[in-house]
């Protein structure tokens, strides 16, 4: 029987659990999280007044056969398949997303000249490519790098393209022919080229149901706040004043959080490199209405700097049960980060600018009646991915691989994880105890 911890309830953190059930090591396992509920990032939220708000918009779009029928199996089948219907919003026009092939519509000048840029970035040599700045333009030209991804990247991500590096892009960011960039543009309708078509949510209690059932998986110890880690007489300390032993540790802290307050004895270096790790912090307000007939898409972008919020969800299009019957909920979604552009008001003073851009883009109008304002505030939400985090992640996971603890997770991988991936980083987290 091992002593074995996993500080953290969210995805990677049942993820590892699940893994260690396979291998019978759950004797004495046990989960700490910080908060009074489980689901970490993956938390959902159900108000007095019949809402489901998630903590942040989630959703499963898992292609793993094997991941699939689990998450299915733990809501007992009763889940909602829906089409990801997504677009843009730019300067008034509503654009089908991915807008680099959808530009029809929008300004002649401006899309002869996102035609003029993309045919000669498509023809000829891109270079040594440094930053996703110098990657925007050898993919799509200058002038649609400059008026879209350059745009929304600074509201998302915090920081300008050319300070970050191209490590998380993977399938995001379409790269699409010069004929699909035509077509188009001459065209309203043209194929779904998204990555994401087709997506899973439980039809009841929001996202954070696909982890109820893995309670039994561990003992659950909420309001447990982790305040130090002993690794030399392996120990680890709440703020609740209770201190547990450990064989065996698995973390999804965030890294930064680990290593420049919590594990005992780190070096000047890895306090160092770990306050480089950049991430940005999210406020996320909450609006519901008494109607459910404004919009088609489940999310939708926004590049305008003077728009607040950088990407709307629809929590009713999730799943009926996440409204009242008849009404509709929109989740904003605004950034900031200690490192590019610190928190500047308070969750509450972001839900009047909120509401007036829903209205002036057209989403809500004076004769709706709003029946529901709520705020939450993510201290971690996204991973930046700026050109000092390569190097900085490096030493950090050194370290906490010598010392011996275990990290998952998009905060202990610090990567641009999706629901899947932090379940499985998890499980990898695990097999490190299973193999040893």
């Amino acid at each position: 029987m091992k002593k074995i911890r996993i500080l953290g309830t969210g995805m990677a953190g049942f993820g590892a659990a699940y893994r260690l059930r396979q291998e019978g090591l759950t004797q004495d396992l046990h989960m700490y999280d910080k908060n009074s509920y489980i689901g970490g990032h993956t938390a959902s939220f159900e108000t007095d007044d019949g809402f489901i708000f998630d903590d942040g918009p989630h959703i499963s779009f898992t292609d793993d056969k094997r991941l699939q029928k689990l998450f299915a199996e733990n809501v007992d089948q009763e889940y909602e398949t829906l089409k990801a219907t997504v677009n843009n919003y730019w300067k008034g026009h509503w654009i089908k997303h991915p807008a680099q092939c959808n530009l029809h519509g929008l300004p002649s000048d401006l899309v002869a000249d996102i035609i003029d840029d993309f045919a000669e970035a498509k023809y000829k040599g891109n270079g040594d490519v440094k930053n996703y700045k110098e990657w925007l333009y050898a993919k799509f030209g200058e002038t649609f790098a400059e008026t879209f991804p350059m745009v929304y990247g600074k509201k998302y991500h915090t920081v300008d393209a050319e300070k970050m590096d191209i490590d998380w892009l993977g399938p995001r960011l379409y790269q699409p022919e010069m004929q699909e960039v035509l077509k188009g543009a001459l065209e309203p309708s043209t194929p779904d080229v998204h990555y994401v078509d087709k997506f899973r949510y439980p039809t009841n209690h929001g996202f954070v149901h696909y982890l109820e059932k893995f309670r039994s998986l561990a003992n659950i110890n909420l309001d447990h706040n982790v305040s130090r880690i002993d690794p030399k007489n392996q120990l680890i300390y709440f703020d609740n004043g209770s201190c547990v032993d450990y064989e065996e540790v698995i973390s999804s802290i965030p890294l930064p959080e680990l290593v420049t307050n919590i594990i005992d004895g780190v070096p000047d270096d890895i306090v160092e490199a770990g306050s480089k790790l950049a991430c940005t912090s999210c406020i996320i307000v909450n609006i519901g209405i008494d109607r459910d007939d404004f919009t088609e898409a489940v999310w939708s972008y926004f590049y305008d700097p003077d728009i607040i919020f950088t990407r709307l969800s629809f929590p009713h299009l999730m799943s009926p049960n996440n409204v009242p019957r008849g009404g509709g909920s929109i989740q904003a979604e605004i950034y900031f980060s200690d490192k590019y552009r610190p928190v500047d008001r308070t969750p509450e003073e972001c839900i009047e600018p909120v509401i007036a851009d829903l209205k002036r883009c057209g989403l809500l109008n004076e004769k709706d009646t709003i029946v529901h304002k709520s705020t939450l505030f993510i201290k971690y939400a996204n991973i930046i991915f700026d050109l000092e985090r390569k190097e900085a992640l490096k030493s950090v996971h050194g370290f906490l691989d010598d010392i011996g603890v275990r990290y998952c997770g998009r905060y202990g991988d610090w990567g641009y994880q999706w629901t899947d991936q932090a379940f499985k980083s998890g499980e990898h987290a695990a097999q490190k105890i299973v193999d040893r």
